[in-house]
């Protein structure tokens, strides 16, 4: 399996660059047979990584402990979907999953731009076969998955791997990773294409839907991971929150906001030829926080508990980032003529400054992230100390950027295009808002002190409102024409316009996730050393621990506690928090115990046993409202697939001309 492995690498590796010199070549020269022969080598490049991926899996799965990878990442007690998940486990695994994830990517978009775009399409298949060349030659040369313990010239068998490590034998962790690097991987397709207009001076803005359909596809892949994320950090670190502005953490949500801020904005050049320059930046700014992503997990640069360890590889992606960002502004300042604007801001009090601001906000907290997370690395670089930056800063600077966006999410809709007069302001704006101060007072009445509390409830109140308003309004007309149920007529409503209304959908599930957030402001915590029959409070739980207990299997060994929760004189359940060791790596994790309601969490986390080692920790939480995270991701995936689906009405914005020289071209020579 080695050596089939490494050679179908080294063949992927030969035939990407040959599919860069053949696009660009055949580009320049307009000559068909080079151009086809480098899509079809992208084909080519698909099959031999699917060979190379099988190889490793199969390896992984028979427990081939010849191979190095399969040593440090596998062994024999781990159940197949570890084994499996074991693929990107490590560095030199993920490195390869990058690597065959872009080779599908390119293989469908060279599949399904067969007979359009041709002007760019050379381009942009070599733009993202220079990004597959980079990364086989890290997976070739610097981080191979396929390399043998050896000692001299003989090859190394051992007995048993030290196995995955422990953290992500979870089952989301099978889910989470793909799904991240569906994200990371897939922004490379919109900025292939930026590139590709940006060198052919494209006359127009066809390529602008492609561009924006493939952003929203790895949007929601790159959505997905970071939630399940989250939820992973939940359920498995046993510290009970699911998001800490870890910096690899950060590093995934970077992207997100960039490519969040260009799909509102490309709608300002899809309807006005607006922030053409904007838009370029953004899709590039999004794939480059990608690499940049890829660089942090990978480089050792920063200490987390999702990064690979300590790596000159980094290095290689400081240069590549180098020569991209290069090449990009070279472009970018280069075609600034066919990137003007073909309109101008009318009114501050319109959706297009909505727009505008929503952009500069989101780019604003992607900004101030940047800035804490790299802060640790430069500090270090200047003065030789090393300043963390902790969750406090990022939170007083994001809370409220993300409480003005959340307002945005509202107002948007309540603006007309161009401009909106004082009479509309008032008639739109008049029930929402005050339906959010009847909210906030309510709360306030109720005993909510909590400031940010109270104006994230207040704010959520009044976007939830806004979108039911704009659904109810287009349904009752619906109805009004054709008869039936209100509900049957919102249904057809979103599927004349799938786009917009999904669009209502998201933000939708965005106000629900801030529910769920704004919920943290009231989390209790309790820690108690307890043995059996002990009982401890937190709140209003009262938490018996009938039983300790221990255990081992083939693969790790555990202690569980079996503890029973009463709720005032009311008896709500069993919870069985554990504790285990697995042998292989002598590392310890929690499994943690969870009582979810959409009111509040009640947590249980088995953090180990007592100095004198007779009684066991336990620490207890309670987080009102957290299931509201995971039920607005649900939300937000449902708007998305909604926005993906073709409208029954399709929808034909007024054709705009870009101000520019259109590009002459010499006669082909038959």
């Amino acid at each position: 399996m080695e050596t089939l492995g490494s050679l179908v690498v080294v063949l992927a590796l030969c035939l990407s660059v040959f599919s860069v010199a053949g696009s660009i070549t055949g580009g320049w020269k307009r000559n068909q047979f080079l151009i086809h022969s480098a899509e079809r080598a992208v084909y080519s490049i698909w099959f031999l990584l699917t060979v190379a991926s099988a190889a490793l899996v199969v390896s992984l799965l028979t427990g081939d402990f010849r191979l190095a990878y399969v040593v440090a990442h596998s062994n024999r007690a781990m159940p197949p979907l570890y084994k499996f998940a074991a693929w990107w486990g490590g560095q030199e695994g993920s490195l390869l999953l990058w690597s065959w994830l872009l080779a599908c990517y390119s293989a469908v978009v060279v599949f399904t731009n067969r007979r359009r775009h041709r002007s760019m399409m050379p381009y942009v298949t070599a733009t993202l076969m220079v990004t597959q060349c980079f990364f086989l030659l890290l997976n070739t040369f610097v981080a191979s998955p396929f390399q043998v313990l050896a000692v001299g010239r003989t090859v190394q068998t051992l007995a048993d791997g030290q196995g995955l490590n422990p953290l992500l034998q979870y089952p989301a962790m099978a889910i989470h990773p793909p799904m991240l690097y569906l994200g990371y991987v897939g922004f490379a397709v919109p900025f292939a294409f930026a590139i590709g207009s940006l060198i052919t001076r494209q006359p127009g803005d066809d390529w602008i839907h492609t561009t924006r359909r493939w952003t929203l596809v790895t949007w929601l892949f790159q959505s997905c991971g970071i939630i399940l994320g989250a939820a992973w950090a939940y359920a498995v670190l046993g510290w009970g929150g699911y998001w800490a502005w870890d910096a690899v953490e950060n590093a995934s949500f970077l992207p997100w906001l960039t490519a969040t801020a260009f799909l509102h904005s490309v709608m300002m050049q899809e309807r006005k030829g607006m922030m053409k320059v904007w838009n370029m930046v953004l899709v590039s700014a999004t794939f480059l926080l990608c690499i940049f992503g890829t660089f942090l997990t990978r480089s050792g640069v920063v200490s987390s508990v999702h990064a690979f360890a300590q790596s000159s590889i980094g290095l290689w992606f400081v240069g590549f980032l180098a020569i991209l960002i290069a090449g990009t502004l070279y472009l970018i300042l280069g075609r600034l003529d066919y990137l003007r604007s073909e309109t101008r801001l009318e009114s501050i009090v319109s959706r297009e400054s909505s727009f505008l601001f929503n952009n500069l906000i989101l780019v604003a907290s992607c900004f101030a992230i940047l800035w804490g997370t790299l802060f640790p690395v430069l500090s270090e670089a200047v003065t030789g100390e090393k300043i963390t930056v902790g969750a406090p800063f990022f939170n007083r600077i994001n809370i409220p950027i993300g409480l003005f966006l959340l307002f945005l999410t509202g107002v948007g809709p309540l603006f007309a295009w161009r401009r909106t007069s004082l009479e509309s302001l008032r008639r739109n704006f008049q029930w929402p808002l005050a339906g959010a101060l009847a909210l906030a007072g309510a709360l306030l009445a109720a005993g909510v002190r909590h400031f940010y509390a109270l104006v994230s409830f207040g704010l959520c109140g009044f976007v939830a409102w806004t979108i039911f308003v704009e659904f109810y309004r287009g349904a009752r007309a619906i109805r009004a024409k054709g008869g039936g149920n209100l509900l049957a007529a919102a249904v057809e409503l979103a599927h004349r316009n799938t786009r917009r209304y999904g669009g209502y959908i998201v933000h939708l599930g965005i106000v629900l996730m801030f529910v769920g957030f704004a919920g943290s402001a009231f989390n209790k915590d309790a820690t108690a050393e307890v043995r059996i029959g002990d009982r401890f409070t937190l709140g209003s739980y009262q938490l018996v621990v009938a039983n300790i207990s221990s255990g081992e299997n083939e693969n790790y060994t555990w202690s569980r506690a079996l503890i029973q929760a009463s709720k005032g004189a009311s008896y709500v359940g069993t919870l069985e928090p554990e504790r285990r060791l697995y042998k292989a790596s002598d590392q310890g994790t929690s499994e943690v115990a969870i009582r979810r309601r959409l009111n509040e969490d009640l947590y249980l986390n088995f953090a180990g046993y007592s100095g004198d080692s007779q009684r066991a920790v336990i620490q207890a939480f309670v987080f009102p409202l957290v299931s509201w995270i995971w039920i607005g991701f649900w939300v937000l995936i449902a708007g998305t697939l909604v926005c993906l689906a073709p409208s029954k009405v399709r929808l034909e914005y007024p054709r705009t001309q870009v101000v520019g020289v259109k590009k002459t071209y010499a006669p082909v020579e038959k």
